[in-house]
């Protein structure tokens, strides 16, 4: 069991997939370029919808990926857990736009595990990772996101309490 490298993932993926609320706290609406440029697909939804922004991937990957040393783990780890986390939200995202979900709507299970999953996978081989790390990661990632979400909430630093 890596449990060092568990913890250290989870520390960086809880950096990825926040540092986006914080930069919409921070920014507000500056900057906040829509991904999909409003591109509806053939379903007649969006692609992704307003919320997934440039900026909100761009600052993820930069902090994440210069804070991984600070956790011990090389900066390419960093690129690596951010660019697969947000591509872990963005899949959620289109997930969530072809079942009709609303944008920031909550969907249980389907907001958290593909951004902590893929991270996960694609660090499997750079750090030695069973899948019963990756379970555990995942499962440990879930129940804090919950938990976080809500204190993120009270803190007014997230809109909605999920």
């Amino acid at each position: 069991m890596q449990l060092l490298h568990i913890l250290q993932l989870l520390v960086l993926m809880t950096l990825a997939n926040g540092t986006p609320i914080v930069a919409k706290k921070i920014f507000g609406s500056r900057f906040s370029f829509p991904l999909d440029a409003g591109t509806i697909v053939f379903d007649g939804r969006p692609l992704l919808g307003p919320s997934k922004t440039i900026r909100g991937i761009l600052i993820s990957v930069l902090l994440t990926t210069a804070s991984a040393p600070l956790v011990g783990l090389d900066l390419t780890i960093g690129a690596i857990v951010a660019g697969a986390a947000m591509a872990g939200d963005l899949f959620s995202s289109f997930v969530k736009r072809r079942l009709n979900f609303p944008p920031s709507s909550q969907a249980l299970c389907l907001d958290q595990v593909p951004e902590s999953l893929f991270p996960m996978l694609a660090c499997r081989d750079a750090l030695s990772l069973t899948i019963a790390d990756i379970a555990l990661g995942v499962g440990i990632f879930f129940v804090g996101a919950l938990i976080l979400s809500r204190l993120l909430f009270r803190a007014h630093l997230r809109d909605e309490p999920y």
